[in-house]
């Protein structure tokens, strides 16, 4: 039996943290300034493993595809979580992705599905249909199509026989059959699950394909990906990405700044994606062994700055509330929020981030007056004369917040989230006051409703533009 096994090779992981000079393009970071900061982020070993006869990485593949096998995702019982981490890893190996697909647990659907990805990809990847049942059949199928016979695999059986015992279990007779492997195949462990994964090579009109099969379980595949299949794929490029995040810019108008960038740009390609209230340019530079990425990508940073630097708030940040939190991090700084319509939305998120204990000084939601005028101390005489959603009661709320906490940065939130006018206030309007030493303002926002998008809409989008008012107020305040 011609099986080869691979051990997981050691990854590293660290945190970078670090403040170039004013003039640097900022690859990684929340914009404070002149400076920007760094956030962590997830670093993977240069070192490539050690290339034998016949490997994937001696091939070089250029072209991936990606098959997730389900039924239930198909039904949408399961959200596909796979594809997502699964094309980000490709890139990063290199890989050009064009095609993603999900296919049910039919034998004959499968088998068309795969023969249509190996027809015009070098690699397919699927997630899916590794288990002990029936109707897991991902293996028998890929490899009966690349011309493999399935034999047993003595220490894929030894792998079942130790996770069983682990657990004081043991294995029924159905997981013999997950340690059968098509003859050739490179076989990777399982330190999650039950189902080993493997690198099948093609042979007959298949030969110089190669597919490798993952379990489908995200906690199985997602670690064997990582540690086991990536280092394989390496190829003599890869792709490098960089997010840009804009806020207070709607993707036409911001597209309308860039058109020539955008239209004329090659290596690296720009390309907008847009969700409620702000706007990603995803920046993807293709760069070969030895070369700087940043060489490519730093002038193209540069260039949007310059158009369009004043809705920028980060540079691959991943979301509002992140780049707030380390921005009040980075600068000592703690913030409270005093919250109404929104529910404790804006609170929510920012204590979602690692690290918000350190940052994240107090909240409360006052969604009733007498609440508003207990805890915030908000005058009757106020909420009388303007009402609960006012440019002054919200002024009140977030300098009460910030005289309740001591916090550095206070934050308030007030606002119709409907569905009907209250005290002639239309649904949708918003105000959000900030409170801190360098910063003190109201903003009011008119989120108008749509048959689609009701008071959760509302709702999350005034959250998001608080999170945006306080990473303003942060940038100014000096401490």
């Amino acid at each position: 039996m011609d099986n080869k096994t691979v051990s997981p090779e050691d990854r590293a992981h660290g945190l970078m943290e670090r403040k170039p000079p004013a003039k640097e393009s900022p690859k990684d970071g929340v914009l404070l300034g002149e400076g920007y900061l760094t956030v962590p982020v997830r670093l993977f070993a240069e070192e490539k493993p050690q290339q034998e006869e016949g490997s994937a990485m001696n091939q070089k593949p250029k072209t991936a595809e990606i098959l997730c096998v389900g039924t239930e995702l198909l039904m949408g019982n399961t959200v596909n979580t796979n594809a997502a981490f699964l094309a980000r890893g490709l890139a990063e190996a290199g890989l050009n992705l064009y095609h993603q697909t999900v296919v049910g647990d039919n034998p004959e659907r499968l088998r068309e599905a795969v023969e249509l990805a190996l027809s015009r990809a070098d690699v397919l990847i699927t997630t899916g249909g590794l288990g002990p049942t029936y109707d897991d059949l991902t293996k028998e199928t890929v490899a009966r199509t690349l011309g493999r016979e399935l034999v047993p695999h003595e220490e894929s059986q030894r792998w079942v026989e130790e996770y069983f015992r682990r657990r004081g279990r043991i294995p029924c007779p159905n997981n013999q059959k997950q340690c059968m492997m098509p003859e050739g195949a490179t076989v990777f462990p399982n330190h999650n699950g039950t189902a080993p994964g493997c690198l099948i090579y093609g042979a007959g009109k298949w030969e110089g394909k190669q597919a490798v099969l993952l379990p489908g379980p995200p906690n199985e595949c997602e670690p064997m990906f990582w540690e086991q299949v990536l280092p394989l794929l390496r190829g003599g490029s890869r792709l490098v990405s960089r997010c840009l995040h804009f806020y207070g810019i709607g993707e036409s108008d911001l597209a309308q700044k860039l058109d020539r960038l955008m239209r004329e740009s090659r290596n690296p390609t720009v390309a907008p994606y847009c969700k409620p209230g702000e706007v990603m340019l995803r920046l993807t530079a293709r760069v070969g062994e030895g070369e700087s990425a940043d060489a490519l990508l730093d002038p193209v940073v540069e260039e949007i700055r310059r158009e369009a630097g004043q809705y920028l708030y980060g540079v691959n940040v991943g979301n509002l509330q992140t780049a707030l939190v380390h921005a009040l991090l980075a600068k000592g700084l703690h913030i409270a929020t005093a919250e109404s319509c929104t529910g404790g939305l804006v609170a929510q998120r920012i204590t979602s981030v690692p690290g918000a204990s350190g940052a994240f000084e107090w909240g409360a939601v006052t969604y009733s007056c007498e609440t508003k005028r207990k805890v915030l101390g908000v005058t009757q005489k106020t909420l009388d004369k303007f009402g609960a959603v006012s440019v002054q009661t919200a002024m009140a709320m977030a300098r009460g917040a910030r005289r309740k906490s001591g916090a550095d940065v206070a934050i308030s939130v007030t606002g119709n989230a409907g569905p009907e006018p209250s005290e002639g206030k239309p649904v949708g309007l918003v105000f959000i006051g900030v409170d801190s030493d360098a910063m003190t303002s109201v903003r009011e926002v008119r989120i108008p409703p749509t048959e689609n998008r009701g008071r959760e809409f509302i709702r999350e989008l005034a959250a998001s533009h608080a999170l945006h008012e306080a990473l303003e107020a942060v940038k100014r305040t000096v401490k």
